[in-house]
Formats: C-alpha cells, sequence, structure tokens
C-alpha cells in the first residue's frame, strides 16, 4: 500500500512542483469518463496482474522443488499452489455471489502439471465470475471461513492473500536460486 502511495505521489510531484494541477489523459474537450465502480474495476486489474504472476511463479519452480518448504512448520511450494486454487474458488465465488464450483480434490503433493492447471482454472474462474462486479453492495454483509466480513472488506482480504502467497512464493524460488517472475529483466526491444 505504501508502494502504490508514494508511486502516485511521485507521478504528481513534477505537476504539484510546477504549480498546476494534474493533468488528464484526454482533451479538455473529452474527459475522461469515470468509472462507476473503481473497487470493482480496481480488483479486476489486481486478479489480472496477480494471476499472472502467481501462475509464472508456478510454471519456473521445477517439478522437483514442489515439496520445498524452507523450514519444516512452513507450506511447501506444492502446498501453497494447493492452498491458493482453492482459496480462489471459495472467495472469487463469494465476492461475485456465485456458486463454488465443483472440482476433484488436490493437494500440495500432486504433480506439478496438475496444481499449475488447476491454479489456471481457478484464477480463469475468478475472471468469469467478478467479471460483472460492480461497486453496488460493497456493504453486503458475506459468509467467509465462520467471519461476516463485507463484499468490500472480502476483496481486500484477496488481494492481500494473492499478495501474501505471491511473497511467499517469490522467497521459495530466490531459496532455490530462482527470479521471481517480477525480478526478471524486461525484455530489451
Amino acid at each position: 500500500m505504501r508502494i502504490r502511495l508514494s508511486l502516485l505521489a511521485a507521478a504528481m510531484l513534477p505537476s504539484l512542483v510546477a504549480g498546476q494541477q494534474p493533468t488528464q489523459a484526454s482533451s479538455p474537450a473529452a474527459p475522461a469518463a469515470v468509472s462507476p465502480s473503481p473497487i470493482a474495476d480496481a480488483f479486476r486489474m489486481e486478479l489480472q496482474r496477480q494471476s499472472k504472476n502467481l501462475i509464472a511463479a508456478a510454471e519456473i519452480m521445477p517439478a522437483d522443488k514442489y515439496g520445498f518448504k524452507p523450514t519444516p512448520a512452513q507450506m511447501s511450494f506444492g502446498d501453497v499452489v494447493a492452498h491458493l486454487s482453492s482459496g480462489n474458488d471459495n472467495l472469487c465465488g463469494v465476492i461475485a455471489g456465485a456458486t463454488k464450483p465443483t472440482r476433484t480434490k488436490i493437494s500440495g503433493t500432486d504433480a506439478k502439471d496438475v496444481l499449475v492447471a488447476r491454479l489456471k482454472e481457478t484464477f480463469q474462474y475468478c475472471t468469469d465470475v467478478t467479471s460483472k462486479l460492480d461497486d453496488s453492495n460493497l456493504g453486503e454483509k458475506l459468509s467467509v471461513f465462520g467471519m461476516s466480513p463485507t463484499r468490500a472488506m472480502t476483496i481486500l482480504i484477496t488481494s492481500d492473500d494473492w499478495g501474501d502467497h505471491y511473497s511467499q512464493s517469490a522467497i521459495y524460488l530466490r531459496l532455490n536460486g530462482l527470479l521471481p517472475p517480477t525480478a526478471k529483466p524486461a525484455p530489451t526491444p
């Protein structure tokens, strides 16, 4: 969150220093359209970004390292992928008010190809069921893991969960001498 706010401040700083108001990309004659659902739109953008990174991390980790865990108390890399898949079905379904899909049970000890395929499948489910999500009922109470958070809070919980597990995956990759997706240098043109 601090990073996002810092980036926003850094982006606005030059125009503030020059004594100007921040400018919009569109012309004054055609103001940019304001989204009627900025929270839902932001959630979908975060879903797209996190799914890309988490799937890439799962693909980078070699199959023989899916049982890796830094300490005995931690989840293995495969457990993290299985946990994310289950969480996607639960959380995205609740957020969207959709029926949770019926899938065969998986575990962190399943083969890499099974776990990666399931992760992709559940992120696609999230994309599909949240495609029509809007901000009209963010205050609605939901039932999530025995709690009753609002839809807005469940969106934040889900986004935080993805960030938490991406950082965990990135550490597991680095401990195995691999660069996480967001640390790879950009391709040169």
